[in-house]
């Protein structure tokens, strides 16, 4: 039987507007960064701390993967961009997740909205924690972060097979 692995789904921190109409490009706002930075703070204390980050491609993605990197410094994973995250439906998203090598045992995937929201609702298996998935459900917020147990291949991984541990919102700045 497969080691039971840990997937992290986390939706970008809180980004800008794009002047120039150009989606792909928009960055991060200062509180997005804070964002950014807690969801790292809270990985590097807590933990799992992941062997493997998956990226979409867009700048608010890269730049939630670096802020978090920071606060990881050394636990931090070499990530690894996959434009087809960009703006992906739940069924790419997840077949991207499908490629990862079975040797990785706890995997970060930052990606956007609809699709990490419409993923994790697909993934939550019906053992999962009942508070989480209505949370998720309701709200999904910038730097939102959902943590699942999968005990299975990565190839496999497909649909309410993955239990839902927790959901958590990012920790907002402090006003001021």
């Amino acid at each position: 039987m497969p080691e039971s692995k840990t997937l992290l789904i986390l939706r970008h921190a809180e980004a800008g507007q794009s002047f120039t109409g150009d989606d792909h490009a928009r960055t991060l706002t200062p509180r997005g960064q804070h964002q950014a930075r807690d969801v790292g703070r809270w990985l590097a204390e807590h933990g799992p701390w992941p062997e493997m980050t998956i990226v979409s491609g867009a700048m608010r993605t890269r730049q939630t993967c670096i802020w978090i990197g920071s606060e990881l410094g050394e636990k931090a994973a070499t990530p690894s961009l996959e434009d087809r995250l960009y703006l992906a439906d739940a069924r790419t998203m997840c077949s991207v997740i499908n490629q990862t090598p079975e040797t990785v045992q706890t995997l970060l995937v930052i990606a956007h909205m609809p699709g990490v929201q419409q993923l994790s609702m697909e993934l939550a298996s019906v053992d999962s924690d009942e508070t989480a998935v209505l949370s998720m459900a309701e709200h999904w917020p910038p730097a939102g972060l959902a943590l699942f147990e999968y005990d299975g291949d990565w190839a496999e991984l497909d649909g309410r097979d993955a239990q839902l541990r927790l959901f958590r919102p990012a920790e907002e700045p402090p006003a001021g």
